[in-house]
């Protein structure tokens, strides 16, 4: 399975955000959406130099 993070748009406007293929989280604004994504970005990158 693929760790890749990303945010698809739903059929409702509202924004979800994948770690591969589950879903992390729904029923975002895309800013929610993609400031979510960041923050799982950055604690996976903190994880990595620790």
């Amino acid at each position: 399975m693929s760790n890749v993070i990303r945010v698809k748009p739903t059929h409702d406007g509202t924004y979800t955000v994948y770690r591969g293929e589950s879903v992390l989280v729904s029923g975002l604004t895309r800013l929610q959406a993609e400031r979510y994504q960041a923050s799982i970005a950055a604690q996976a990158k903190v994880l990595e130099d620790a």
